[in-house]
C-alpha cells in the first residue's frame, strides 16, 4: 500500500484541481445546484430521481467529472513511470525495452544477438470501427487539450501567473465541453468513422512511432551497447497499420466497393500528404551552404540529374537556393512528390516509396561524407523511418467477409456458369474441394468481367475488381490481407483464390486468412490449416501464413476460462502445423478493450502466449474506445507502442535462441477450462436464460445506439448466436455482472479441488510462474472485482418474472463469490494490497457511477413500457450509457 501512496495523492490533488476548474464553470453559467454534484464525496452522492429536465444535467455533470477522472489517472500513470525510470532506471518499467534488455542480458544473450531479435521483429496494429466508441472525435480533442495543460502544470518553473494563465484555459475547455452534446444523436457513418481512425494514421502514430524509437535507443545506451546499431532505419522493428474501416464487410451491408475504393485512395492522399510535410520541414533545417560545407562531387551529379529528369520544372527549385545544395535536392524532391500525389504520370514522379528512400539515401550519404552524421540521425533516420513504415499507402486494408456469404456468391456464380449442377451449398466438401482445385488449374475466368450472377457474387467481385483497378494503378502495399470470418473447411479459403482469379489477380501474392472464432472452431484449426498449407493450390513461395484468432466469440461461445485455454492450444498445435510445412505464423490477435475480449496490459497479454508461437510478426486489433484510450495522447501512445515492440521482441526471442521448455500443469488447466465451460454453457443454455439477460441488463438499448455504423446482429434473428460479441458485453459491463469476464470458473475451482485435489495444488503452485495461469487470473479478478453486488441485484430486479430474475440472481451470486475466493486463494497475499491500484480506483469512481446507473434504472423502466423507438427516453438513456461506458473505461 505504501509504495503506491504517492500515486494515490497525487491523482486526488489533481482531482481537486480539475473539480475545482469545473465548479467555476458551472457557477459561472448560474448552475449552482450542479455545482455541489462535483464535490468529491466518501458518502453516497444525491441524485435527485424526479428532477426533469434537470436529469439531462444531471447525466452531464457525472459524465465529464468521470472522463476528468480518467484523463487525472492517465497522467499520473505517465509521471510515475517517469519517476520510475529516473529513481531505478528503464528497467523498472515492466513490459519496457530496458525490462526486456536486462531479461535477455540475463539469459545470456549478446548484443548482437538482441539486435537481430529487434530487426526481425514486425508490430501490425489494426484499427477496426467496432460499435465501441462512443464520444465524438470533438470531445476526443477536448479531452487532449485538457491532458495537454495537465501536461503543462507538471512543469515546475511556471510562474504562479503562468499557472493561473494555464487554469484560465482549462475552465474555458470546460465550458466548451459542456456546452457540446457529447453522443451521436444520428448514427454515425462510415465516413465518419473513417475520418476518426484517419486521425490517429496521420497524426497520432508517426508521432508515436518515433517516441518508442527514441525509448528503444535510450534504453539500448543505458545498457552500455554501441548506439551505432540504430543509427540506420533498418536496424529498427518494423511497423505497420492496418484498417478494416472501409474493408470490413461482415454482417456490414454499408461497405461497398465504391467505398473500399475511396478509403484506398484516401489512405494513399493522406501518406502523400504526410511525406510533403515532412520533406518541406526537411528543407527548412538543411540551410547547409556550400560556401562552409564541402559539396560532394557525387552529390552535384544527382542534383543535376534530378534537375535534368524534371525538366523546366526544376528552375524555380534550384533558383529558390542557389547556394545551398542540401535544400536544393530536397526541392526537387518536393516537385517529384507533388508530381506523385497529383498523379502526373506524363511528369517525373516518384513510381514507389522506394523510389523516395532511395533519394533519401543519397541525401543521407552526402552529410555523412561531410561528417554531418548528427543530422542524419536527428533529420533524416526519422523520415526514413516513417517512408519505410508508412509508405505511400499509409495502412493496409484488410477485406473481411463471411463464409456464409462467399458461399452464396459462389453457388450463384456456377448457377449462371454451368448447367444441370445441383446448388453449391448442397455439396459436400469434398465435391467443393475437388471442383474448385480442378477449376484453380486453369487461369480463366468463370464469365467475362461485369456479368451479373447475383446480389451476393455480385458484390464479392466488385469488391476485388476495386483491389485489382486500385493496384494496377498504384502497387500492391495498401492492400491487406482477405479475412474469412467463420472459417468451418477448407473450401472456405479455396473458394478466396476463385475470387481472385475473376478478377485476375495472382493469388501467390496475396494472404487468405482463416478467422476461428467459436470454441468448434478453434479446435478444428489445426486440422484446416494442415489441410490448406498441403494443398496443391497452395502457393508454394508463401513462407509467412496468417491466421486470425477471434477472441471475442470463443468467449460468448464458452466463456473466458475455456476460451483462453483453447485460444492457446490452438496457437500451440497450429505453430506445430507451420513448422511442420516450413511456413512461419502471424497470428492475428482480434482482440477488444475489455477483458472479455483478449484486452488487458500488452505485456502480460504477449508473455502468456506459447513460447515459440510468437515468430517475428505480431498482428493485432484496436477497436472502439481502446483507440483513443492507448493512443490519445502521445505519451501514453508512446508507451503503448513500447509495450508491444519490446514485448513481441521478448517473445520471438523464444522462437530465435529457445530456452528450456518449462514444465507447467497443463492437464489440470485443461480440465479445470471444460469444468469452466460446462457450467458457462449450462447458464447460457438454460431455455430461460434470455429472458433473463433481454431484461436484466439494457441490451435493448444498445441495440438503438448511435455509437457505431455496423449493426448489432449478424443477419437480425433475435438469437444468442446472432448477437455480436461486442454489444454482449457492453451490456453486461453496463449492468455490473462483466458475467462474460468470470462466470464459471468459481465453480470450476470447486469442482477441481473436490474431486481432483493434486491438480488443484499444481495450478496453486504455479500461480505465480505459469505466465499463461497468472495473465487468466489477474484478468479474471479484475473483471470480479469491477463488479458491483448492489448494481447487480438492482438490473436484476427489473426482470418481470420473479421467479426467473431471483434464479438467475442466485446463481450469479453465488458464482461470483466463490470465483473471489479461490482467485484469492491461488494468487496469495491480501487482496488490498496486491489490487490497491485497481481498488482505489474503483473506490474513487463508485458514487458517481451508483448514481447514473440509478438514472439508467429509472429511464429503462420508463421506456420499457412503452418501447417507442422515438422517444426522448431513448436519446437519454444513450447519454447515459455513453457516460457509464466512460466512468468504466470500456464499452465492448
Amino acid at each position: 500500500m505504501t509504495t503506491n501512496k504517492p500515486l494515490f495523492e497525487k491523482i486526488s490533488r489533481d482531482m481537486d484541481f480539475l473539480t475545482n476548474c469545473f465548479r467555476k464553470v458551472l457557477q459561472q453559467l448560474g448552475e449552482h445546484d450542479l455545482e455541489k454534484m462535483v464535490i468529491q464525496k466518501t458518502e453516497a452522492m444525491e441524485i435527485d430521481l424526479e428532477a426533469g429536465e434537470l436529469e439531462e444535467k444531471h447525466i452531464q455533470v457525472l459524465s465529464i467529472y468521470l472522463q476528468l477522472m480518467n484523463l487525472v489517472e492517465e497522467n499520473a500513470g505517465v509521471q510515475m513511470r517517469r519517476k520510475m525510470i529516473n529513481e531505478n532506471g528503464f528497467g523498472s518499467i515492466r513490459g519496457s525495452w530496458g525490462e526486456t534488455l536486462q531479461r535477455w542480458q540475463k539469459q545470456g544473450l549478446t548484443a548482437n544477438q538482441m539486435a537481430k531479435a529487434i530487426q526481425q521483429i514486425q508490430v501490425y496494429p489494426v484499427l477496426t470501427a467496432h460499435p465501441t466508441e462512443a464520444k465524438r472525435k470533438s470531445i476526443l480533442e477536448l479531452h487532449r487539450e485538457i491532458y495537454l495543460n495537465l501536461v503543462k502544470l507538471e512543469n515546475n518553473a511556471y510562474s504562479k501567473f503562468e499557472r493561473t494563465g494555464l487554469e484560465r484555459e482549462i475552465v474555458a475547455l470546460l465550458e466548451r465541453w459542456w456546452r457540446t452534446g457529447e453522443v451521436y444523436l444520428e448514427k454515425p457513418t462510415l465516413e465518419m468513422e473513417r475520418n476518426n481512425v484517419m486521425h490517429y494514421f496521420s497524426k497520432v502514430f508517426p508521432k508515436a512511432l518515433l517516441k518508442a524509437d527514441q525509448q528503444l535507443m535510450d534504453s539500448w545506451s543505458a545498457m552500455g551497447f554501441d548506439p551505432s546499431v540504430f543509427n540506420e532505419a533498418e536496424a529498427f522493428p518494423d511497423f505497420q497499420l492496418g484498417s478494416w474501416v472501409g474493408g470490413d464487410r461482415d454482417g456490414h451491408p454499408y461497405v461497398s466497393a465504391e467505398l473500399t475504393q475511396n478509403t484506398l485512395l484516401e489512405h494513399r492522399k493522406t501518406a502523400l500528404s504526410l511525406i510533403l510535410g515532412n520533406l518541406e520541414l526537411l528543407g527548412s533545417r538543411m540551410s547547409f551552404s556550400a560556401i562552409r560545407n564541402p559539396v560532394p562531387e557525387f552529390f552535384k551529379e544527382k542534383i543535376q540529374e534530378k534537375a535534368a529528369a524534371l525538366g523546366p520544372e526544376s528552375e524555380p527549385a534550384l533558383s529558390r537556393n542557389p547556394r545551398e545544395p542540401w535544400r536544393q535536392f530536397i526541392n526537387l524532391m518536393l516537385v517529384q512528390a507533388r508530381n506523385t500525389s497529383l498523379q502526373r504520370w506524363d511528369q517525373a514522379n516518384y513510381p514507389h516509396a522506394n523510389a523516395l528512400l532511395d533519394d533519401l539515401h543519397i541525401l543521407r550519404k552526402s552529410l555523412l561524407e561531410i561528417d554531418a552524421g548528427n543530422v542524419v540521425t536527428q533529420f533524416i533516420l526519422p523520415l526514413e523511418r516513417q517512408i519505410k513504415c508508412f509508405g505511400f499507402h499509409l495502412a493496409r486494408l484488410d477485406i473481411r467477409q463471411n463464409s456464409s456469404f462467399h458461399e452464396k456468391a459462389m453457388e450463384q456464380i456456377i448457377a449462371g456458369t454451368f448447367t444441370g449442377l445441383s446448388p453449391y451449398s448442397s455439396w459436400t466438401e469434398a465435391e467443393k474441394v475437388q471442383f474448385i482445385g480442378d477449376e484453380l488449374q486453369s487461369n480463366r475466368p468463370f464469365a467475362y468481367p461485369g456479368k451479373s450472377f447475383g446480389p451476393e457474387a455480385d458484390k464479392v467481385l466488385a469488391c476485388f475488381q476495386v483491389i485489382r483497378n486500385h493496384i494496377d494503378q498504384f502497387g500492391a502495399d495498401g492492400i491487406g490481407s482477405f479475412i474469412v470470418s467463420m472459417t468451418r473447411s477448407l473450401s472456405d479459403l479455396l473458394v478466396v483464390y476463385l475470387f481472385l482469379r475473376e478478377s485476375g489477380l495472382d493469388r501467390n501474392h496475396f494472404q487468405v486468412v482463416p478467422l476461428f472464432e467459436t470454441i468448434e472452431d478453434l479446435q478444428e484449426s489445426g486440422r484446416i490449416l494442415e489441410a490448406f498449407l498441403s494443398h496443391a493450390a497452395y502457393p508454394k513461395n508463401n513462407n509467412l501464413q496468417e491466421i486470425m484468432l477471434g477472441y471475442s466469440d470463443s468467449n460468448k461461445d464458452g466463456g473466458i476460462m475455456a476460451s483462453r485455454w483453447h485460444i492457446y492450444q490452438a496457437e500451440q498445435e497450429l505453430t506445430e502445423t507451420g513448422n511442420k510445412y516450413g511456413k512461419n505464423l502471424r497470428f492475428f490477435h482480434g482482440i477488444g478493450g475489455t477483458i472479455s475480449r483478449g484486452g488487458g496490459k500488452y505485456h502480460r497479454f504477449l508473455e502468456s502466449m506459447p513460447p515459440g508461437s510468437l515468430q517475428g510478426s505480431l498482428k493485432i486489433t484496436v477497436q472502439g474506445e481502446t483507440i483513443s484510450q492507448q493512443f490519445a495522447n502521445l505519451l501514453t501512445a508512446g508507451y503503448n507502442l513500447e509495450m508491444l515492440f519490446s514485448g513481441t521482441a521478448l517473445q520471438t526471442s523464444y522462437t530465435l535462441y529457445p530456452e528450456k521448455n518449462r514444465e507447467y500443469p497443463v492437464t489440470a488447466l485443461e480440465k479445470l477450462s471444460a469444468l469452466a465451460q460446462n457450467h458457462y454453457q449450462e447458464l447460457v443454455r438454460h431455455p430461460d436464460f434470455l429472458e433473463f439477460y433481454g431484461q436484466a441488463t439494457p441490451i435493448d438499448v444498445l441495440e438503438l445506439s448511435k455509437i457505431g455504423s455496423r449493426p448489432s446482429r449478424r443477419s437480425g434473428k433475435r438469437t444468442l448466436d446472432d448477437l455480436r460479441a461486442i454489444p454482449w458485453v457492453f451490456s453486461w459491463s453496463q449492468s455490473r455482472f462483466n458475467l462474460t469476464g468470470w462466470f464459471g470458473i468459481g465453480t470450476a475451482f470447486e469442482q477441481l479441488k473436490k474431486s481432483h485435489a493434486e491438480d488443484y495444488r499444481e495450478l496453486k503452485s504455479n500461480s505465480e510462474t505459469w505466465p499463461l495461469l497468472r495473465y487468466i487470473l489477474i484478468q479474471v479478478e479484475t473483471n470480479l472485482l469491477n463488479a458491483d453486488e448492489e448494481i447487480m441485484n438492482q438490473y436484476a430486479g427489473l426482470v418481470e418474472n420473479r421467479e426467473t430474475g431471483v434464479k438467475f440472481t442466485k446463481s450469479i451470486m453465488e458464482e461470483h463469490k466463490l470465483a473471489l475466493e479461490h482467485i484469492g486463494v491461488l494468487l496469495g497475499k491480501e487482496r488490498e494490497e496486491r489490487r490497491a491500484s485497481l481498488l482505489d480506483s474503483i473506490l474513487r469512481r463508485k458514487n458517481a457511477l451508483h448514481g447514473l446507473h440509478q438514472l439508467q434504472l429509472k429511464n429503462l423502466k420508463s421506456w420499457r413500457a412503452s418501447k417507442e423507438i422515438d422517444s426522448p427516453l431513448v436519446t437519454r438513456l444513450l447519454k447515459i450509457t455513453t457516460a457509464l461506458a466512460s466512468g468504466l473505461k470500456n464499452t465492448g
